[in-house]
This record gives C-alpha cells, sequence and structure tokens, in this order.
C-alpha cells in the first residue's frame, strides 16, 4: 500500500503544505486565525467520542444552514454535491440519487456502502433497497442545524453497514431561542413551499424546538399534475440535569415528490424534437392511474401522482448522562413506522411507431391514440420524431418499512486513554411489492398521450394504451412481493488516546444479522379487470404474484470491521493523519431471485461485501485559508443486482485518489469547495470477465465543488459551481458521456433587520448534464438513447421571517 501513495502525488501535496506553514508563520505570525474550515469545530459525527476535526484522524466536512442556502439545492439529493468526496447523481428528484464517495462502486443505484442518518441513527439500515433508498425517507428543511459528513475512516466501526462513509443531518435542539418562517415560489416553475421551525427555553433547563415544511405544486419538469405535495414536521424536547440530558423527539413526513427516471434523448446530450430532455419527463396528465392486482392479487389502482411517497412517523429518545468522575452513557433510540410508494414511468424502448406496433399487434399493425386531443385518430408524427415509448409503469407499494434502532455507549477515561464499549442493536422490515404494467406513450413532452396497437385485421392490442398487465417484453420479471425482515447485533469497542501533539484512535466492532421471511414472484393468468365481463387481449395474461409457492429466506450473516488511525499536531495551524480501515456492508433484498438458495440459505461471499481502506492526509489553516487534503485507497467487493436490465455483479474494485477541501476568508469574501480526483477499475469479475480493467460506469476522474459569498451591507450574493469531467454510461467503457459545469446564484436582500427577500438561479446557463443511461454502446450521437439529466435553469424566490 505504500507503494500506492508513493505513485500519487499525495506525498507532493502533504509536503508543500508543511512548506507553506512554516513560510507563512514566518512572515506574518500576526496573520488573523481565521478558521475557515471550523477545524475547532467539535464533531459527533462517525466517532466515539467527541472530538475536534484538526484532532481527528478521519476526512469530515460540515455544511451549515448558509452554506446549504448559497448551493441553491432544489432537493435533499442536491446538497451532497457540495461535500467534497461525495458523488451524488441527483437527477431523480427529491430522492432515488445514486451516491457515491470516493470511487466506491454505484453498481445499481442507491448508496450502498453510504449510511444516511438524522441526529446519529440511521435512516435506514441499507441504503440501496430497490425502490426503497434511505434518501426518499429523508427531507432537508429548517428544522436542520447542519450536516456532518464522514467519509472512510472510522465509519467502519461506528455504524453497521457504512464502510464508505456517513451523512448526519443535524436537527436544531431550541439552544437559541427564536424561529423563521419562509415561503419559495417558483418564479419559471410551479412550486409553492412554506418552512417553519421555533424553538427556545420551557423554563431553565428544558428548551424545545419544532417545525418543518409544506408544499405544492408541479415541480421542475412539466408533469402535467402536481406531482410534489406535502411536508413533514418535526419536535423534539431536551431537559437538561446536573450531570447530562435526556432528549425527546418525533417526526411525521407524508410527501409525495416525482421521481424522474431516464428518458429519451440522442447520444450526444441534444433534446429530441418535441420533448425537452431538461424541463420535459415521460410523466402525463394522461397517465395518472394504473390499474394492477397487488400484493394480495386483487384488482386495485395505482396512482402516477404519489410519485416518491414516504410515510413515515418516528419517535425517539436521547439520553446523554456523566454517570460518575468518569463514566459517560450516551443511548441513542428510535423506532419508525414507514411505508409509501414510488410510481414512475420507465421508458424500456424508444423506437420507431411501426416496429413498436408490430412487435405486439403483428405484421401491419399500427398506433391509435388512446387519449388527448387525437384521441380515437390514427397516430400521426405530430412532434417531428416518429416515436413510441414503450412504457413500464415502476409501480411499487412499499408496505411496511418499519425500523428500530438502539445504539448505547458507554465510555470511561484513563489518564491519557479513552475507553468506549458499546452495543447496537436493530431491526429493519422490507415488505412491499412490484407491481408494474406496460403501456405505449408517443414521445412528447407536456403531457404525452397514450397510444392503442391495432392489428391489421381489426383486433384491438391494448386498452386505454395498456398493452400488458405485467411486462412481458421483460420476460415478467418483475411481478414481486418481499416480506423479510432484518434483525442486527453489533457489539464495537473504541480506544482513543492523546500523547503530546499526537492522538490516535483504534476501533473494532462484529456486526451480526439474521434475515427471514419470503418472496415470491409473477404467476400469469387470465381475468377481467376492468369488470367488464369481457376478456380483452391484455387480460388473457395478467401477471400478479406467485403467492402460493413463495420462497423463504432464512440465512445469517457476519463480518468483523475495524479501523486504526493517528492524527499529529504539528503545529498549532498544522495536522497530518493516516488511518486504515476495514469495512463490510451486508447484502439485504437485492440477494432475492437468484442469490437465496431453496432451503433460504446465502452464501457466505455473497452476504457481506468487504472494503478495504488506507488513507493519510493533512489538514492546514494560516490567515483565512483552511486546507484539507486526503490521499486514499480502497478495494470493494461487490455483489449487486440491477432491476432495469436484470444483471448480477460479482465484481471487486479498486480506487486511488485525492481529496481536496478548502475554504479562505477574506474581509466580506467567502470561498469554499474542493475537488476530488479518483484513479477507479474493475479489477476482477467472475460473471463478465471482459471489463476487468475498465473504468467503473459513471465515475468520472474529477468532480468539483465551489462556492463563493459576498457578504453587503443590506445582504450578500454568491454563487455555486458543480462540475465533473467525462464519465462512461456502462462498464463496457464505449459510450462516454461529456463533463458539465452547473453554475448556480444567489442573492438576498435584507428588507429589515428580521426580513429578507432571496432569489436563487439553479442551473443558470441551463446546461446540460448526463448523469446515467441505459444504453452503453450506440451507433453514431443521433442515436436514442434513455438518460437522466440536471433540471434545466429555474429560478425561486424566497420571502423569510426572523423572529
Amino acid at each position: 500500500m505504500q507503494a500506492q501513495f508513493t505513485r500519487t502525488p499525495l506525498a507532493m501535496l502533504i509536503g508543500m503544505a508543511l512548506s507553506a506553514s512554516a513560510v507563512a508563520q514566518q512572515q506574518d505570525e500576526q496573520a488573523s486565525n481565521t478558521d475557515a474550515l471550523d477545524f475547532e469545530q467539535i464533531i459527533v459525527t462517525g466517532s466515539a467520542r467527541s472530538t475536534t476535526k484538526m484532532d481527528s484522524s478521519v476526512s469530515v466536512s460540515t455544511l451549515s444552514e448558509g452554506d446549504i442556502a448559497v448551493a441553491t439545492p432544489r432537493s435533499t439529493a442536491e446538497i451532497f454535491r457540495s461535500i467534497p468526496g461525495i458523488r451524488s447523481e441527483s437527477t431523480g428528484g427529491e430522492g432515488n440519487a445514486n451516491i457515491a464517495v470516493r470511487g466506491l462502486p454505484v453498481a445499481a443505484g442507491g448508496a450502498k456502502f453510504l449510511v444516511l442518518q438524522e441526529d446519529g441513527l440511521p435512516v435506514m439500515q441499507f441504503g440501496d433497497v430497490a425502490f426503497g433508498n434511505a434518501d426518499i425517507f429523508l427531507r432537508a428543511d429548517s428544522t436542520v442545524s447542519g450536516i456532518e459528513a464522514v467519509r472512510g475512516g472510522s465509519a467502519s466501526t461506528m455504524a453497521s453497514n457504512s464502510p464508505g462513509g456517513v451523512i448526519n443531518f443535524i436537527s436544531k435542539t431550541g439552544d437559541f431561542g427564536g424561529g423563521s418562517v419562509a415561503t419559495t415560489v417558483g418564479v419559471d416553475y410551479d412550486s409553492v413551499r412554506t418552512d417553519f421551525e421555533y424553538g427556545g427555553d420551557i423554563s431553565d433547563s428544558m428548551r424545545f424546538h419544532i417545525g418543518g415544511f409544506f408544499r405544492e405544486g408541479e415541480g421542475p419538469r412539466e408533469t402535467g399534475y402536481n406531482g410534489n405535495s406535502g411536508g413533514q414536521i418535526k419536535a423534539n424536547i431536551t431537559k437538561e440535569f446536573d450531570s447530562g440530558y435526556f432528549r425527546v423527539y418525533f417526526k411525521h413526513l407524508d410527501d409525495k415528490a416525482t421521481g424522474y427516471l431516464p428518458m429519451p434523448m440522442y447520444a450526444n446530450g441534444d433534446s429530441i424534437a418535441g420533448f425537452d430532455a431538461q424541463s420535459d419527463t415521460p410523466h402525463s396528465a394522461y397517465l395518472q392511474q394504473t390499474v394492477r392486482l397487488n400484493g394480495d392479487n386483487q384488482i386495485s389502482r395505482g396512482d402516477m401522482a404519489n410519485g416518491m411517497n414516504p410515510q413515515v412517523t418516528s419517535i425517539g429518545f436521547e439520553a446523554n448522562f456523566d454517570v460518575s468522575d468518569h463514566w459517560t452513557l450516551v443511548n441513542r433510540f428510535r423506532v419508525s413506522d414507514m411505508k409509501g410508494n414510488f410510481v414512475s414511468p420507465f421508458p424500456a424502448e424508444v423506437a420507431s411507431a411501426s416496429s413498436v406496433a408490430e412487435s405486439i399487434g403483428g405484421s401491419g399493425a399500427t398506433l391509435v391514440y388512446a387519449n388527448g386531443p387525437s384521441q380515437g385518430t390514427a397516430f400521426t408524427d405530430n412532434t417531428g420524431n416518429g416515436l413510441v415509448m414503450r412504457t413500464h409503469t415502476f409501480d411499487v407499494e412499499m408496505s411496511d418499512f418499519g425500523s428500530y434502532v438502539n445504539d448505547l455507549k458507554l465510555s470511561r477515561d484513563f489518564d491519557n486513554v479513552s475507553l468506549t464499549l458499546g452495543y447496537y442493536k436493530a431491526r429493519q422490515d422490507i415488505s412491499m411489492s412490484w407491481l408494474w404494467n406496460s403501456y405505449l406513450m408517443e414521445v412528447k413532452g407536456d403531457n404525452a398521450a397514450l397510444l392503442n396497437v391495432v392489428g391489421e385485421d381489426g383486433t384491438s392490442y391494448s386498452d386505454n394504451g395498456l398493452y400488458a398487465y405485467g411486462v412481458p417484453y421483460w420476460g415478467n420479471c418483475c411481478q414481486r412481493n418481499y416480506d423479510i425482515r432484518y434483525d442486527i447485533d453489533a457489539p464495537y469497542l473504541a480506544l482513543s488516546g492523546e500523547y503530546g501533539d499526537f492522538t490516535w484512535e483504534a476501533s473494532v466492532r462484529r456486526d451480526m444479522g439474521d434475515a427471514f421471511g419470503t418472496y415470491a414472484g409473477a404467476a400469469v393468468s387470465s381475468r377481467d379487470m376492468n369488470g367488464d365481463g369481457v376478456i380483452s387481449m391484455p387480460e388473457t395474461a395478467v401477471a400478479g404474484i406467485d403467492l402460493a409457492n413463495a420462497s423463504v429466506v432464512n440465512y445469517d450473516w457476519g463480518y468483523t470491521s475495524y479501523s486504526i488511525g493517528g492524527n499529529y499536531r504539528v503545529d498549532e495551524d498544522t495536522a497530518v493523519f493516516a488511518r486504515i480501515s476495514r469495512g463490510g456492508r451486508a447484502n439485504a433484498d437485492r440477494l432475492a431471485f437468484g442469490k437465496i438458495n431453496a432451503d433460504g440459505s446465502v452464501a457466505d461471499e455473497d452476504a457481506v461485501d468487504i472494503v478495504d481502506q488506507y488513507e493519510a492526509g493533512v489538514k492546514y489553516r494560516n490567515g483565512g485559508l483552511g486546507l484539507f487534503v486526503t490521499g486514499f485507497y480502497a478495494e470493494t467487493e461487490e455483489q449487486n443486482f440491477e432491476a432495469t436490465s436484470q444483471r448480477f455483479f460479482d465484481r471487486v474494485y479498486e480506487a486511488k485518489g485525492i481529496e481536496v477541501e478548502a475554504a479562505y476568508n477574506l474581509d466580506a469574501l467567502t470561498l469554499k469547495g474542493g475537488f476530488t480526483w479518483t484513479d477507479a477499475e474493475i479489477s476482477q469479475d467472475d460473471l463478465n470477465p471482459a471489463v476487468v480493467g475498465n473504468t467503473p460506469r459513471r465515475q468520472a476522474d474529477f468532480i468539483y465543488q465551489l462556492t463563493a459569498r459576498y457578504q453587503l451591507d443590506m445582504g450578500s450574493i454568491g454563487a455555486n459551481l458543480i462540475g465533473t469531467t467525462d464519465a462512461y454510461a456502462q462498464d463496457n467503457n464505449d459510450l462516454e458521456f461529456d463533463g458539465y459545469n452547473q453554475v448556480n446564484v444567489f442573492a438576498d436582500y435584507f428588507i429589515t433587520d428580521d426580513l429578507t427577500v432571496a432569489v436563487n438561479i439553479n442551473n443558470l446557463f441551463d446546461e446540460v448534464g448526463i448523469t446515467e443511461a441505459e444504453e452503453g454502446s450506440v451507433a453514431g450521437n443521433d442515436s436514442i438513447i434513455r438518460a437522466r439529466t440536471i433540471n434545466g435553469r429555474t429560478t425561486s424566490v424566497t420571502l423569510k421571517y426572523r423572529f
């Protein structure tokens, strides 16, 4: 591993930083000691005991409310793009983002090696549940005081299933009295959102905080109906004692947000005539409901407007007490009732009208408008593209994603050593049904019409645009039901010590889990779905759930994680650190339908993926400058399953690189940003050896972000840059996306001391940026691909009052 680092620029960067430190001190010992990167901030995420950034041997970043505002995010997932080392493909809308850290792969979506937390406990035990990613159940609003993000390091041992890192949303607790109310209105898109929060003292020893948001609107893309509707409320009460505190908190989230899936466009990034890839979506007012068999094989109705609809009610507590002169007890507990929906149209095929019609109705079949202004007439090329979408409705009912988690820590301080003993206990339910149907639509933005297939002899092969109950184009793969419970027990031990300017940390964790339950696939039969007494062509083969032949889940797993690191404070403003870590991630629902044996067991090598990481870096500050540089190397096992391609992955990845976070304060100007250089490759693939040596899909060499803010007498202005270099669409390394630079701008003005008006523009220059595509190879730039892109330019105005 030492050889790995000597081949990178890390040693040069550390040397340059140390030299700069010495020169700066000689030239300007009276320089201001402004802490631009908040190195003296106490970090509570991913560590056994609270410590400052400067004295810690992990890479950690913090985002304040102000940092988030200047980045002008349109969703929670877009906030993650401002964190160095994090690659957040936030083009799915409010959730369903693909989130990766330091070259660790995203083979099948979600955040597999990264845990999202609220107030120190995970939102979900597994961050990549198919159609139930952790970020779907998380919303950022004005109740959030800040975000802490740990990459690598002790994340392996301080949380389960998190070898890549932890992103923790920290709530306000009423430490500062007062509150705010703010309303944000979309100027060039349909959205109105109101945020509120208030907190303060109840008595000399009690305080509270309450807040949340509500919104309504179509959203940043033309869906044809209000796709974003709902909100959340959060509250907590803290009671202070002489020896510590006890806090109770509550959260209720019920929010509908449009989930954006890949959409048709040209391989070179250009939009297709009639469909703007930056502002349109396959969602349509003419496809708002779908009839299907539910998880109990009963005829039911799905609502496309539900989109990503998390329904969460959580209660919990946090107890933190000094139980003696040397012992401290910390216990965090949360129980959550979680359920919801994920419904969105997916273009399974984009092709000419004649080829799609004949693939369903045979030679000579044609298409007729099923609804819309041209209903009943023959399909014509009104948009100029002549294309049709074979659309699968990704219709998923999450009937029970409930969880329970308790994290107990007991710590003792000795002369120069701190000991922490912990026990983590969690339960995660995954009960959901996939209820997919197949439709035909014209390729058109802003309310595409559905199409019926009519055979040459006049036979109707579809009903109101629906040509199949199920997805026969994919072999009826995706009528499914899961009802699985996962139990996790994880004892852990952490030691830390301090000897002069040197601090060290060592921790070990043993994760043990059990999975039990059932899962079932598709069963096809004839059924009168619309109750008219006649079996139409689509009703001759209706896909339901084969409940009579459900398969058993009954297996256990276990893995040991460890992390050892040291930090040396060269002087007051410079520190160097190094760390070696090994962590694991237990695989969950994606093992079903291929990796679970008939008796319910799972092979050890499939149950758990291991990540080995090495990192070293330097922290430096002088005057208004702050610099945090980390070199890293990771080897990652990956066993996964991708629903859209019906492929399994069984691989090993290697990634090395450099992560840089920097900030500079100069009077009224604040600059903050960073970049990550990653050299990643697939080093082993047991199922597809042809890709060995290739760059993992969507992994760019460089990702970067920069935020600038200038404080004026009566307000401020700011700009935020998010960028990436070129990346391959798929692991075969054929189709390559161009890199892009997205510029967001922000300005606020104090009408009074307490009343502020702010304008922010997301994607100011209307840049085209592709984050993912289903295709890996194309014949040319004029080939059609199905891709997700960043939104085009959107502008909003916020009026905020603080009291």
